[in-house]
């Protein structure tokens, strides 16, 4: 996953992780919404800390402080709650709060709010990320709905990219998609490698941030304002 160089993208929502066939509607009562969400977050705390291999259902019933039969109300396996846990958690990446910042002004600054915004949802998130990668290699079908979403964001940013070139803002002779797929999967590896493996030294957020949006920036020759 990675950021957008563009502002609010809600009409151009990347695909879900989660499978749409495991999926249930959710519970018609108060009661029934706060025991399900009660499990979800039992179950992402347990999966987090065990793996999803040896999580075993019966650490997520004791860790949610409930019976195997209140599981089985709401989720019928494993791999129907891991779907929930990616569902809820997934609105967090897609969507992290990008402080709003006017079309028009400065596009490096644009870029730095994007990236600051993805890198902080991103270190909310270290633990289920890496848990993500886990599932990807052992799991074929999440691999091509993980790879799915991260080609949606390409999409997105090379449109931004393209948008900024229109505008005479970045360099024209880019081909807007291939430099999404370099800045995009740069921007992804520098947040697994820092936030989830522990990285190389010990930067900071504002290392991270800055550094990354002189990148994006230097990379699509976007001229410093003044």
């Amino acid at each position: 996953m990675s950021g957008s160089v563009s502002g609010d993208d809600r009409d151009d929502a990347p695909p879900s992780m989660a499978r749409s066939g495991l999926l249930r509607e959710l519970p018609a009562t108060e009661r029934g919404l706060r025991t399900r969400a009660a499990l979800i977050a039992a179950a992402r705390k347990v999966f987090e800390r065990s793996g999803y291999l040896d999580t075993r259902l019966i650490d997520i019933t004791k860790a949610a402080k409930c019976s195997a039969g209140t599981f089985y109300t709401y989720f019928a396996s494993k791999e129907e709650i891991f779907a929930a846990v990616l569902e809820l958690a997934q609105e967090d990446m897609m969507h992290p709060g990008m402080p709003h910042v006017e079309a028009e002004d400065d596009p490096a600054a644009i870029i730095a709010a994007s990236n600051r915004a993805y890198f902080e949802a991103y270190k909310r998130n270290a633990k289920l990320m890496g848990l993500l990668e886990q599932v990807a290699s052992i799991d074929p079908e999440f691999r091509v709905l993980r790879q799915q979403r991260a080609d949606a964001f390409i999409r997105r940013n090379a449109r931004s990219i393209a948008n900024l070139q229109q505008r005479g803002l970045a360099d024209p002779d880019l081909d807007p998609l291939l430099a999404s797929s370099a800045l995009s999967g740069m921007i992804s590896r520098l947040a697994f490698g820092y936030f989830v493996t522990g990285g190389s030294d010990a930067a900071s957020l504002e290392d991270i941030v800055d550094t990354a949006t002189r990148l994006w920036v230097n990379a699509l020759r976007i001229a410093a304002r003044g």
